[in-house]
């Protein structure tokens, strides 16, 4: 029995890139969808000390809300494709 390294090492590479880039993308998508949260201009903590890295985003809620849709429509692409090679 001989195996092919070289095809088995492809295979784990594209493997990989795939579902970094599956976890990527519905990540981007939570980005976008929190856009349509108000922002608090004023955050304070509990105890008072001041909250870092909690500005408001760029995005309006639309564009937000079409770059999570286009994330979540290339995420669920990537993973049917994927069934679909399995199962055919």
């Amino acid at each position: 029995m001989v195996i092919n390294w070289g095809a088995l090492g492809i295979v784990a590479i594209v493997s990989l890139v795939i579902g970094v880039l599956v976890v990527v993308l519905a990540s981007l998508a939570l980005v976008g969808l929190s856009t349509r949260e108000p922002v608090d201009l004023d955050p304070v903590s509990a105890d008072e000390s001041p909250i870092i890295g909690r500005g408001g985003s760029k995005l309006s809620p639309t564009a937000g809300t079409v770059v999570a849709t286009a994330c979540l429509l290339g995420a669920a692409a990537i993973v049917l494709y994927g069934l679909y090679v399995i199962v055919f």
